[in-house]
């Protein structure tokens, strides 16, 4: 008879326990963890918002003078990134860098107007083939389409708000989730929108690395007021958010891209043209007016997505995911950034003129291949830089310094980035830093290595990355 009730209770645990363990097991599966990610319903909605050519202090929250109300608001909910960096200081490395989640050499994309290598991976596939609605609204300049298949919409160059609203109409409906990229035009030149009253010439205070003129001052308060007309689309995008109640479960991220297309930002590898806003915002994950000292890169962005929606991280990325730092679980990520920066394909420049950097803690080196060649550019063209010109012509030490120092680049440039962030006082020349320099460069080179930059040769081969010889090239990125 003992024998008789041990076995029935035995059987009854197992019937419970398999019972138990059929229920586990189907919860897993609902929820999606028993295989690649999470089930659609629980995946966080992605937006990211870039603006085009906007230097990151000039924001609001990061101690600049252009009013950002809704990013500022934006950094109060969420984490503000002080030193986030790109590699390549030019709208299409950039924007590929960002969706293939590769630096420029490596995809192909590292003069502008470029296009990724055939075969290439994007977001589009690593989200895209797992359940998310794609998509893409606004400035475009990537290709082939093989490679970025968004689901595009724009106004123009800019975001298309109501295409967006559908968007996020029809992914509330079906439960499907969306990662969404809205792409600015703004404040690319010309600086022709938004309230430039706000911003008087004569009150706004210049960039020290600026020569006082009054061209540079009413070109530079029509930039401010276009940084503002850049925020008030990202108020736009959140109000967006809010109205369909999406808001709890989307991460946002906004950004600035490169600098701004004065001297020493844009197309240079200065902390200006390289270093960028970043703002995150992830409700109840992402700790309110938080901020973090941890060196990103746009290259981690894509990784950082796939772990927020639980799929396995791509060894063929260059990037790796900073969600630990997103949580408040890490307060740094990488030791070293890189820049890259070829002059192929850009208005008024050399015809080859480049440049790599690698970045640490505290100090930045550059290596331009080429620094016998006077450096050119758009830039150099404007009227703000030409009235530089103007005022070195009468003497004036500071401008024609400034003027010099632009145009003028020496074989190696050694800045201390911590004691001085705007990169004033080149250290080459000092036996003093005679071994970090062979140490960095050491370092900067075997990253090159590792790309397949082969430096000088490399940019002699920029032209074959472009999209305009790719077009005389049938299946070598002819789609756009």
């Amino acid at each position: 008879m003992l024998t008789e009730i041990i076995i029935e209770n035995y059987q009854m645990a197992f019937f419970k326990s398999k019972k138990l363990f059929c229920i586990f097991i189907s919860l897993l599966a609902n929820i999606g963890l028993a295989g690649d990610g999470v089930s659609n319903d629980a995946k966080p909605n992605f937006v990211f918002i870039i603006a085009d050519d906007c230097t990151f202090d000039d924001i609001g929250c990061y101690g600049g003078q252009a009013k950002t109300p809704h990013i500022d608001q934006l950094a109060k909910e969420g984490m503000l990134f002080k030193r986030c960096f790109q590699t390549a200081p030019m709208c299409s490395p950039t924007r590929h860098n960002i969706y293939t989640g590769l630096y420029p050499v490596k995809s192909g994309a590292y003069p502008n107007h470029a296009f990724a290598k055939p075969g290439t991976q994007s977001v589009c596939h690593f989200l895209g083939d797992r359940g998310y609605r794609v998509a893409l609204s606004g400035k475009t300049h990537i290709a082939p389409k093989t490679v970025f298949p968004f689901e595009y919409s724009a106004s123009g160059k800019n975001p298309n708000f109501a295409a967006i609203e559908k968007l996020f109409d029809e992914c509330k409906e079906s439960k499907d989730p969306f990662c969404l990229f809205v792409c600015s035009n703004e404040p690319h030149s010309p600086w022709n929108k938004g309230d430039s009253s706000a911003y008087p010439p004569n009150e706004i205070k210049l960039p020290k690395s600026f020569v006082d003129t009054p061209e540079t001052r009413n070109a530079f308060s029509k930039y401010l007021a276009e940084v503002t007309f850049y925020d008030q689309q990202v108020g736009r995008v959140l109000s967006l958010l809010d109205k369909k109640g999406l808001e709890k479960n989307t991460v946002v991220m906004v950004t600035t891209e490169q600098g701004n297309s004065f001297p020493f930002a844009k197309w240079t590898l200065y902390d200006a043209g390289l270093q960028t806003a970043l703002i995150a915002r992830w409700p109840g994950k992402i700790r309110a007016n938080s901020a973090s000292d941890a060196m990103v890169e746009y290259v981690d962005i894509l990784p950082t997505m796939l772990e927020i929606a639980g799929l396995k991280q791509e060894p063929s990325l260059d990037g790796k995911s900073f969600l630990r730092v997103l949580q408040g679980k890490a307060d740094s990520h990488k030791s070293v950034v890189y820049g890259l920066m070829t002059t192929k394909g850009t208005i008024n420049s050399p015809k080859y003129y480049g440049s790599r950097s690698i970045r640490d803690d505290q100090y930045k080196l550059i290596w331009n291949f080429t620094p016998e060649i006077t450096l050119t550019n758009a830039c150099t063209n404007s009227g703000s830089f030409q009235s530089w010109v103007r005022k070195a012509s009468t003497g004036d030490a500071d401008a024609a310094a400034k003027v010099s120092r632009y145009q003028n680049r020496p074989l190696i440039e050694l800045y201390d980035v911590r004691n001085d962030p705007k990169e004033a006082k080149n250290l080459a020349g000092s036996s003093k830093h005679a071994a970090r320099i062979e140490s960095m460069k050491i370092k900067l080179q075997q990253w090159m290595n590792a790309q397949g930059d082969l430096g000088q040769e490399t940019e002699l081969a920029a032209n074959e990355h472009q999209q305009s010889w790719a077009r005389k090239k049938p299946g070598n990125g002819k789609e756009r």
